[in-house]
């Protein structure tokens, strides 16, 4: 049989069904960042409703219970994914979502340059299993899950690259190009400064950062078709080098590879990465 609980961080306390099978209490619940990570994005939201000429400013929607449908639960007792349904309601009308949470992620856009022409630019793409597009090679740029411990989206962006390519990458060499899009940006919503992948459905956001750099041709050539990942983690990743100017071709079935793409193209439009590139330079100079 299912149990309940009253989830009291929530103003007025909701139920919280837990499907059969699973152990859930508040305290574990809101153990798990990305359901806590949610909550307080929904709170905000609902909040905003009140704010003069909002949408639904005369009948805000609210979150009147939480079902969880399952719970993926990793070695050691973290949870690692969730499944739940958000009960919404306003008025008479009612929106129930099925939400996959997992937490955010980072993806890094990695372009080359080699040193003897620098006009010439590649791209490193990792080609591995994903299964849920029911592929066994997928192309597509690096990428890692945050976690409670890798919350800085820069660490673990050097982390991935360094896991997935064995190049190692300075912090201060990396652009979030996600972040910089949003400077431009007339909207002021309180969610990440990411590209969110599927946001009816799934709570993922991805940060998405760029490292431009100058290396050797040969340095190039010995990452073409490299072997790479933590065999202990399931990780089957090989290299793929493939030249700047298919990358929209390349990539186009991983929505964060296109949106890469299109960032720093939209970046390189208007001097932004550039200028930044410069900023980089000039500050490793002096230091």
């Amino acid at each position: 049989m299912p149990s309940t609980f009253q989830l009291s961080a929530w103003e007025p306390a909701i139920r919280v069904t837990v499907a059969d099978g699973h152990t859930l209490d508040e305290a574990k619940l809101l153990g798990f960042p990305a359901f806590k990570n949610w909550l307080n994005a929904l709170k905000k939201d609902i909040n905003v409703q009140t704010t003069s000429g909002h949408t639904f400013e005369k009948d805000p929607w609210r979150l009147v219970g939480v079902n969880i449908h399952s719970v993926t639960v990793f070695e050691g007792g973290k949870i690692g994914f969730m499944t739940i349904e958000a009960l919404m309601r306003k008025g008479a009308k009612s929106l129930d979502r099925v939400i996959f949470l997992r937490g955010g992620s980072v993806a890094v856009l990695m372009i080359l340059r080699p040193k003897d022409n620098r006009k010439e630019r590649y791209v490193i793409l990792t080609e591995q299993p994903r299964i849920g597009a029911c592929s066994t090679a997928f192309l597509e740029i690096p990428a890692g899950m945050l976690d409670d411990k890798s919350g800085n989206v820069i660490g673990k962006a050097m982390e991935e690259i360094y896991e997935e390519t064995s190049l190692k990458v300075n912090a201060d060499e990396l652009i979030d190009m996600t972040a910089m899009a949003l400077e431009q940006s007339q909207t002021n919503e309180h969610l990440q400064p990411a590209v969110y992948m599927s946001p009816a459905n799934l709570d993922e956001y991805i940060p998405l950062l760029l490292w431009e750099k100058e290396l050797d041709r040969t340095e190039i050539e010995n990452l073409k078709d490299k072997l790479t990942g933590e065999r202990a983690k399931d990780e089957w990743i090989t290299l793929r080098v493939r030249d700047y100017e298919v990358l929209w071709t390349e990539g186009a079935r991983d929505a964060k590879t296109l949106s890469a793409w299109a960032l720093y193209e939209a970046l390189n439009k208007i001097g932004k990465i550039e200028e930044r590139l410069k900023q980089i330079r000039i500050g490793r100079t002096k230091g």
